[in-house]
């Protein structure tokens, strides 16, 4: 009997397969899913490598942009010069133009020559004089023009260094290129490092990268992203405080109280293909209507702030119903449970619970607006604008500039130091989304609810 089932399950136990060991099909599949996975490592190693590579490009080109070299000098506000009929009548002195301010630099680098003895050889004063930026006359006669009691003194005033000058203490400008460059000589240049090692000539932080507004293409140098910052936080103050209000209550109409019918199927699809319009069309949709039909004037901020209302409420829209939709049903319930009304149940406790979403898609779409350059460029925020806006409300209406377009601006220059001023201006305008990024993240965790 023993030998009989001996001899019966031997078969069975030939053909059966043990859970330890893989069999061919399941090696299959195993290979199939650590493939996959490379794959996936891979597809994330190339994403940051390239994240990586973009950033430092643009570190490594815009960086240098917030420093710029300077040169102090010590001018004598001649009134030969600046008060000629001897009156010293502070209106006449006001009305002194650049030129009458940029032989007082000349005369300051003769007087620096005889004194300390920097000059070089065959380099006249005027010549020497060309190390300082043609912006500094103006910046010398806004100095006396904000006290003209300053006129006869000798004061030390810091000059913005040309950008010639500039860009041969950041790489690029050399000795051989200036020999070839009508702009700068070698002379001016060996200059430059006698004025160095005298002490005279720094490269230090340049707050007026930040604070000044546009310069011509003659003066990179003098060029800042003050008016650009401002306009566009005045657009973003635009955008805020219309799209919130449309875009919550849109939304809450739509997920709450409006009847299921065609006309709302018809209206949410229109909402989700508007999300996905290029931004370009809203542009050519704002020049029409706000400028062309209601008569606002170009290249200003509320143009540009409704501009990017009707571009960013779409997406307001499906991010504050996605929020509604993600509280529970029986949060509702239990509020018309116990005798609140419809409004009260949306308004008391739904309402608060999705505020975390709602934040969150509204920084975002804020974010998403602030970089944005098509359709500001085709209501003319593309022109240059050395004026700084006035304050809210007036300022709203007065030509300004903005982050994006003011990138573009200075890419088109031929100057190579604009490019050096537009990777600059890239690095503020991504740590304005870096920042608004970060409040929304804070927010979401901050007010986050789990059920």
């Amino acid at each position: 009997m023993t030998d009989a089932t001996s001899s019966g399950a031997s078969p069975t136990t030939k053909h059966a397969t043990s859970l330890l060991a893989a069999d061919d099909r399941t090696r299959r599949r195993n290979a199939a899913e650590a493939r996959f996975r490379g794959y996936g490592v891979a597809a994330i190693v190339v994403a940051i490598m390239a994240l990586v590579g973009l950033v430092s490009s643009i570190l490594y080109n815009g960086s240098s942009a917030f420093f710029q070299t300077f040169i102090t000098l010590e001018v004598y506000l001649d009134p030969a010069k600046l008060d000629k009929k001897g009156t010293g009548d502070p209106e006449e002195i006001r009305k002194v133009t650049t030129f009458g301010y940029a032989p007082l630099i000349v005369a300051s680098f003769e007087k620096l020559a005889e004194e300390e003895g920097i000059a070089v050889d065959g380099l006249t004063a005027k010549k020497a004089a060309a190390l300082i930026s043609k912006e500094g006359a103006a910046d010398l006669r806004r100095y006396v023009r904000a006290d003209v009691n300053r006129v006869g003194q000798t004061v030390e005033f810091k000059f913005l260094a040309s950008g010639r000058i500039d860009g041969y203490y950041k790489g690029r400008v050399t000795m051989e290129s200036a020999e070839i460059d009508n702009n700068i000589s070698p002379e001016q240049l060996q200059l430059a490092d006698q004025l160095k090692e005298a002490g005279l000539l720094k490269t230090s932080w340049n707050w007026g990268f930040l604070t000044m507004a546009d310069a011509s293409e003659n003066r990179p140098e003098a060029a800042g992203l003050g008016v650009a910052i401002l306009g566009s936080f005045y657009m973003m103050i635009i955008v805020l405080c219309l799209t919130l209000p449309i875009g919550v209550a849109a939304s809450i109409y739509l997920e709450e109280f409006a009847p299921k019918n065609r006309f709302t199927d018809l209206v949410e699809v229109n909402i989700a293909n508007l999300a996905a319009v290029p931004s370009i069309v809203f542009g050519i949709l704002g020049l029409s209507i706000f400028i062309n039909f209601a008569g606002l004037p170009q290249s200003a901020p509320i143009v540009g702030g409704l501009v990017l209302t009707l571009m960013t409420l779409p997406t307001i829209i499906i991010a504050t119903r996605a929020s509604l939709k993600a509280v529970p049903p029986s949060i509702r319930d239990a509020a018309l449970g116990v005798g609140a009304s419809r409004m009260q149940a949306v308004f008391h406790h739904v309402l608060p619970l999705a505020m975390p979403g709602i934040l969150t898609g509204t920084i975002i779409g804020l974010a998403q607006a602030l970089g944005e350059t098509a359709p500001l460029m085709l209501i003319g925020m593309v022109a240059f604008v050395r004026e700084y806006p006035s304050a809210p409300p007036e300022g709203f209406f007065e030509p300004a500039a903005a982050l994006p377009v003011q990138v573009y601006n200075w890419t088109q220059r031929a100057d190579p130091a604009f490019v050096e001023r537009a990777s600059g201006a890239i690095i503020v305008l991504l740590v304005f989304l870096l920042i608004m990024n970060a409040v929304a993240i804070i927010l979401r965790r901050r007010f986050e609810r789990r059920w």
